[in-house]
């Protein structure tokens, strides 16, 4: 399936909208879901991790590619219609070196491209908001980046404060 011609469609789509938030902070978007289409899909299927871990459908990248066209249609007239209903996420524990288990949710691949196509939607908007400082979950933008810029930032104060934060259990569940 080529689509390299709609590729730059969904690009200016998403300068479009980053043009309108950043040039008026005020406005409310009601709604975005217009511009999603059969080319955003592609383009959020293409995007999306083909080497996860299945989800509770058990479907690979590979399954959902032998009729992509009919499987990205399909998706596309359910999420416009509002029948779209995520399947349940697969729970998994991953064993930690303490003895504790991780939990980790892994999503059906069809629910990790409608995820990548809501991303590539909203981000261009929420991104008018975010500073420069700011790296979590950004598009080019990593943890590495996040702490080197620490880094340098306490290098060029010449002293100061440190402050130390302990958020092993930050991201777990409360307790």
């Amino acid at each position: 399936m080529a689509r390299t011609q709609s590729l730059g469609t969904v690009s200016t789509k998403q300068q479009r909208i980053a043009k309108l938030a950043r040039e008026a902070p005020e406005m409310a978007f009601t709604t975005l879901a217009h511009h999603i289409d059969l080319d955003w899909l592609y383009l959020a299927y293409r995007h999306t991790r083909k080497d996860g871990a299945v989800g509770i459908d058990g479907q690979t990248a590979k399954d959902y590619e032998a009729n992509l066209v009919v499987n990205l249609r399909s998706l596309l007239d359910r999420a416009k219609s509002g029948t779209y209903h995520a399947p349940p996420v697969r729970r998994v524990y991953i064993p930690k070196a303490d003895g504790t288990n991780r939990p980790l949710g892994i999503p059906a691949f069809e629910d990790k491209v409608l995820q990548r196509a809501v991303v590539m939607l909203l981000e261009p908007l929420y991104e008018q908001d975010f500073y420069d400082c700011s790296y979590g979950f950004r598009a080019g933008r990593s943890a590495h980046q996040a702490l080197e810029a620490g880094q340098n930032k306490f290098w060029e104060m010449g002293g100061g404060w440190v402050l130390e934060l302990d958020i092993r259990k930050y991201f777990g569940a409360p307790g």
